[in-house]
This record gives structure tokens, C-alpha cells and sequence, in this order.
């Protein structure tokens, strides 16, 4: 018999004359975390990491927010855990996915209501208009939308296009997620209080199990807006731990 489907959680074996509808089971692999607002055991077999806009617009010098006066040193705090966490996240085997803002160069998928948040008045530099470095903002695959070279994807890495704060409106990633038998997600990236907690948000109404790895997260905002974000979080969406927990109890 042969097998039709990619990922090891869904997978079919067929004949000519027979299906064999039966999905092999994963086998667990349980680890136990201090996390808020308790500790936390969870599967990595059926866990994956989920890394919002760390990206050039949002945390390099050169980039969008930098070129409109916004400091981008926090959105920066999240690399150095970020290079420590996802090589030990891969070799035990978790997807690391990249959810980023990737705007079509026609525009066509930002609505003026998108637009707005970002460019109030209409004459500033918002989603999609071009930098004095001659990228767009946010153009899919310009410079401008690319994750920092510090953070570089690997091969085996999947990368998700989004267009919202939410990483899994008008997108594949719930599809992508479910293919991998994915039912708990770690989150990290940034704005914590923007796309990353609007993802997660997301997420936990879909019925995935929700996790902020905090140190890996980070905003531009005030410092009121990171707070509140974990608050909601441990209260009302998950749970919450810092990257060096989670890195003594991997495998």
C-alpha cells in the first residue's frame, strides 16, 4: 500500500481496491514546565512554536517603525532567547513557524480600516508605502518583510503570510496546524500586546492549548500593555513561562 499525506499525524494508506483510513497515533512525549499560573505538563509531540513578526519592519534599525521614530531596541529583546530556544525546539523534533505580515504589492488584501491604524492621516508612511531604503512596507518578499538575518528560518522552518494582527485570518496556518496534529502552541515574537497576543487569542478560541513564552516576546508599547497582555494571558487564555524553564526540561 502507498501513503497520501505529508506529515506523520495524517497519513492514509491506499490501494487500487482498499483505503486504510487509521491514523498511526504519535507517541507522547511528555515534559513538565514551571509556568503561570501553574506548572504545566505538555506534549511535544504535539506542540509547536509560533514566532510572530520578527521581522526588518519591525526590529531592524533600518526598518519601518525605526524610520518613524519608534525605538525598536525592545522588539529587539526577543533575539538573543529566540537564538538559544528554537535550535533545541528543532532538535526535539517541535515546528517552528514563522507567522508574518506579508501584504500583497497590489494592496489588495488591506482594507482602509487596516490602512487607518497605521497611517491616521493618510500622508505618513503606513502598510505598503515605500521607505527611504526604497523597500514597501511590509511587501511580501522585500527585505522589508523578511525576519532578521540574526533569526534565520531553516529549511525545515514553515513560513505563513499574514495580513492582520491575527496570524490565522484569511491564512493557511489553522490548516498547516492541524495537518501536523498540532494541539498546543507556544508563542512568541512580537507586538506581545498586538499580533502575538492577537494570534494566541485566536488560537485559544480555536480550542488549541495556549502558551507566552515571555522573554521570547516583546512590544514597542508601554510597558503597561506587556504587563496586561501576560495578565490576560494567565488569566484568560493559557499560561505563561520564560524560554530557560522550558529549555531544562526539553529532552
Amino acid at each position: 500500500m502507498q501513503t497520501l499525506g505529508r506529515t506523520q499525524a495524517n497519513r492514509w494508506r491506499v490501494s487500487a481496491t482498499s483505503a486504510d483510513l487509521v491514523r498511526t497515533p504519535l507517541p507522547p512525549v511528555p515534559v513538565t514546565v514551571v509556568a503561570e499560573p501553574k506548572t504545566i505538563t505538555l506534549d511535544l509531540a504535539r506542540t509547536a512554536m509560533v514566532v510572530v513578526d520578527m521581522q526588518n519592519d519591525f526590529c531592524h534599525p533600518d526598518g519601518w517603525l525605526a524610520s518613524i521614530g519608534v525605538d525598536v531596541t525592545p522588539a529587539r529583546a526577543p533575539i538573543g532567547p529566540l537564538q538559544r530556544l528554537l535550535p533545541k525546539l528543532r532538535a526535539a523534533s517541535v515546528p517552528i513557524v514563522w507567522v508574518n505580515w506579508g501584504n500583497r504589492p497590489d494592496q489588495l488584501n488591506l482594507s482602509p480600516c487596516l490602512l487607518h491604524v497605521y497611517n491616521p492621516t493618510g500622508t505618513g508612511t503606513g502598510l505598503g508605502d515605500p521607505l527611504p531604503n526604497g523597500a514597501h512596507v511590509l511587501e511580501k518578499d522585500s527585505w522589508a518583510a523578511a525576519i532578521v538575518d540574526e533569526l534565520a528560518p531553516e529549511p525545515s522552518d514553515i513560513q505563513v503570510d499574514k495580513m492582520r494582527m491575527s496570524g490565522f485570518w484569511d491564512t493557511p496556518l489553522d490548516s498547516i496546524l492541524r495537518q501536523l496534529g498540532v494541539t498546543t502552541l507556544l508563542f512568541a515574537g512580537v507586538n506581545s500586546d498586538q499580533c502575538v497576543l492577537a494570534t494566541l487569542m485566536d488560537a485559544n478560541f480555536l480550542g488549541y492549548d495556549t502558551i507566552l513564552v515571555d522573554d521570547c516576546a516583546a512590544t514597542t508599547s508601554p510597558p503597561y500593555c506587556a504587563e496586561a497582555t501576560r495578565y490576560n494571558v494567565r488569566t484568560c487564555f493559557g499560561f505563561v513561562l520564560h524560554s530557560p524553564s522550558l529549555l531544562e526540561s526539553l529532552p
